[in-house]
């Protein structure tokens, strides 16, 4: 399957190239300007909601460290150094393939960004599942990577969130009972 796809990215337009290698790294940014989004919109919400707009960046985070964890372990080396013609340049020796951060990034953003705001789901599923779909595409992982590495974040981003928030909302509570212009308005 992985041959297939990157046979046939080869056949594809210039410019999908480009959008292919650019997009992934951009939708990460667009995920982040998201998670500002939340954060202002919570700004005078609930604590608890004010601190899942503030914890879901760091739940991300956790998720992201766990791959890098499972990466050492698993070790596999990238497609591409096989010889593959692919759209992507390869990564460095040592940079495993298994899981895809990229993909653990994005679909634990979307996951932990619908925790937070609900009506995101429908934006935030898709652009996760184009951008895992472009690492395969661009020739940098095998399909099972990007697959493991949507599951990792999607159960763990949110988990680490949600275990998060129990630390956080107390510390929203304090800061707005000695700020009062932090304070929710009624």
């Amino acid at each position: 399957m992985y041959r297939d796809i990157v046979d046939f990215a080869l056949t594809t337009p210039g410019w999908l190239h480009t959008l292919a290698e650019v997009g992934t790294d951009a939708g990460l940014f667009l995920f982040a300007a998201l998670f500002v989004l939340t954060w202002w919109r919570a700004r005078y919400a609930p604590a608890r909601d004010l601190a899942l707009a503030l914890a879901g960046p760091a739940g991300i985070v956790c998720a992201y460290v766990s791959s890098e964890i499972v990466k050492i372990f698993i070790m596999e080396e990238r497609p591409c150094r096989g010889g593959v013609a692919t759209i992507a340049a390869c990564p460095p020796v040592g940079d495993w393939s298994f899981p895809s951060n990229h993909s653990v990034i994005a679909v634990g953003a979307a996951a932990t960004l619908t925790l937070i705001w609900r009506t995101l789901a429908w934006v935030v599923f898709p652009l996760a599942a184009v951008m895992a779909f472009s690492r395969v595409f661009v020739g940098v992982h095998y399909p099972h990577d990007v697959l493991a590495g949507a599951l990792i974040g999607l159960l763990l981003a949110p988990l680490f969130t949600l275990l998060l928030v129990g630390a956080v909302t107390p510390v929203v509570r304090l800061v707005r009972a000695r700020v009062p212009a932090l304070a929710p308005r009624a």
